[in-house]
C-alpha cells in the first residue's frame, strides 16, 4: 500500500486524493485531522533529505508519498499518479507565493 500525506487545504494534495478515490492500492493520511497524523509526518519530513529542497524553498513537502518499498517522494508520478498542472496555478508556500 502506497501512504500519501497531506492536508485537504493543499490544492495539490486534493488534486492527488481525487485520483486515488476508491483505490485499495493507496492510503490518504490527512496531517491536519489528527496531530498523530501531522507528527508521523514531521518524523518523515525532519529525518528525510527528500524533503530538504522543499524547505529550503519554504514548502511544506506534501503531498508526500511513502511507496511500498520505503522509499519517501513527492513525487505524484513515482507513485503512478499525475502531478497537478502548473497552469492550474502555484503550490502553497511560506513566503506566500501561491495559494
Amino acid at each position: 500500500m502506497i501512504k500519501i500525506y497531506g492536508m485537504q487545504t493543499c490544492p495539490d494534495c486534493t488534486y492527488v486524493e481525487e485520483q486515488v478515490k476508491g483505490n485499495s492500492r493507496y492510503e490518504i493520511i490527512d496531517i491536519g485531522q489528527h496531530v498523530r497524523n501531522l507528527k508521523e509526518f514531521l518524523k518523515l519530513r525532519d529525518h528525510n533529505p527528500v524533503f530538504d529542497a522543499a524547505k529550503k524553498i519554504g514548502a511544506a513537502g506534501i503531498p508526500c508519498f511513502v511507496l511500498e518499498d520505503g522509499t519517501v517522494t513527492l513525487t505524484p508520478e513515482d507513485a503512478g499518479l499525475q502531478s497537478r498542472p502548473v497552469s492550474e496555478g502555484a503550490t502553497c508556500n511560506i513566503d506566500g507565493s501561491g495559494c
